[in-house]
């Protein structure tokens, strides 16, 4: 049987009607066996090993991450606890040396209380899908897993998930630029692409430093434009607003307050002891 384990060795070796025994009946609909074999054997040109970049659970599926080892070609492959494999992707990979070493003057704190974990983070398009776009490229969806589920109940339901009305707080010391309140909250996996920030908040924290946080709970918002705020203050709630499938936090730093025409700044956080990438939990501000 193929296992994560030994997925790579079993790819390497030219096994692929083994890994393509075990895709899902939705895969092998999706691909024929011989498209597969096509697409590993192009993949494979000029591999000779690949290291794993990370595992993330969530929700009865597991996520392995794989690079070669130029750092230049990535796979992802997504496992049931059946070792039934759902879904996989080969990637090229890019890395922005221009701006990846560049943080904010900013220190910054998550605007969360409490343990949390990081659906999408990290340098690189496997980790954080944002990192391909100038505009989000070092954001952060982070969303709140309890024994490997983001929700509890009916999954159709926002009150459901974890996150949902969790409270938000600044990240720093600064002055709100702009708000949004009035979106309502999506139906959970029906996403709203006409407003993709969905309700928001927008924080200048001067030297051409904004926060923006996203996906905000309709109606929540605690703040207007021109007020100033300390970090820990009240924002508003988490929700599922906008161009999102559940709830859950964006967070991102900006050199404007446009999310879409600012470019995105990589995050240097107070708390440099913790990963905020794809696949692990991390601790934000104490509870109180």
């Amino acid at each position: 049987m193929v296992t994560p384990d030994n997925f790579v060795d079993t790819l390497m070796k030219g096994s692929k009607e083994d890994i393509y025994r075990q895709f899902s009946p939705q895969m092998k609909e999706a691909i024929t066996l011989e498209q597969f074999q096509t697409t590993a054997d192009e993949f494979l040109e000029g591999v000779t090993s690949l290291d794993q970049v990370f595992a993330a659970e969530m929700n009865n599926l597991t996520e392995f991450a794989w690079k070669d080892q130029t750092g230049t070609k990535g796979i992802q492959a997504y496992f049931t606890e059946a070792n039934q494999i759902d879904g996989m992707l080969t990637k090229p990979l890019e890395s922005h040396e221009d701006t990846d070493p560049k943080f904010t003057k900013t220190e910054f704190h998550l605007p969360l209380k409490g343990e949390w974990y990081v659906f999408w983070g990290g340098n690189d398009v496997m980790s954080n899908y944002h990192y391909e776009h100038e505009t989000q490229r070092y954001a952060l969806d982070i969303v709140r897993s309890k024994e490997g589920f983001s929700y509890n109940g009916d999954a159709k339901v926002n009150a459901s998930y974890h996150a949902f009305g969790e409270p938000l707080y600044a990240a720093a010391d600064g002055t709100v630029v702009e708000i949004r309140n009035d979106i309502p909250d999506n139906t959970p996996g029906v996403m709203n692409p006409e407003e993709p920030a969905g309700n928001y908040v927008v924080i200048d924290h001067g030297q051409d430093e904004y926060s923006i946080t996203a996906h905000i709970k309709k109606g929540s918002v605690a703040v207007k434009k021109g007020d100033k705020v300390k970090q820990g203050d009240l924002i508003g709630e988490l929700g599922n607003s906008g161009n999102s499938s559940e709830a859950h936090l964006h967070f991102q730093v900006s050199d404007g307050p446009d999310l879409f025409k600012a470019r995105s700044i990589n995050i240097r956080w107070a708390d440099q002891s913790q990963q905020l990438t794809r696949g692990n939990t991390i601790q934000a501000l104490p509870e109180s």
